[in-house]
């Protein structure tokens, strides 16, 4: 299997649209290291109220997140784009050890270095607790 061509800015709306169904698809492996490999070793996150910096604070983040928010299932949609910059629009849903489910909306702002790696994230998210029976993410 012939690996792609990485995305790279300037983005087209083809080229943003892959840049967003390539991090849907990482989130969804819940594998930090897949997910962290496609930020810039010094990438500077936002998070809720959580500010990261590089790779390895990344990865740590992702095995807190992903060892509290369970059976995760994300979904992103790409609000626009220019140049090397891209907004997403996204929404999830987990459930905690007590079995209860959430959906978490959120809103992301990207900023990508020239090798297309992203070096920014803001992210703003709300959690919605939900019964099982209104999932949509499945």
């Amino acid at each position: 299997m012939a690996l792609k061509e990485p995305v790279t800015p300037p983005f087209t709306l083809e080229s943003a649209l892959r840049k967003v169904q390539t991090a849907e698809d990482a989130w969804n492996s819940r594998d930090p290291e897949r997910v962290a490999m496609s930020y810039s070793a010094d990438s500077e996150w936002r998070n809720r109220t959580e500010f990261l910096r590089g790779r390895e604070e990344i990865k740590s983040f992702l095995c807190r997140k992903w060892d509290k928010e369970l059976d995760y299932r994300l979904k992103k949609t790409l609000w626009g784009f220019r140049e090397n910059r891209i907004a997403v629009s996204f929404e999830y849903e987990w459930h905690n050890e007590s079995g209860q489910w959430y959906r978490s909306y959120g809103n992301e702002l990207w900023e990508f270095d020239e090798q297309g790696l992203m070096r920014r994230r803001l992210a703003s998210i709300n959690d919605e607790p939900i019964t099982f029976s209104d999932r949509r993410i499945l």
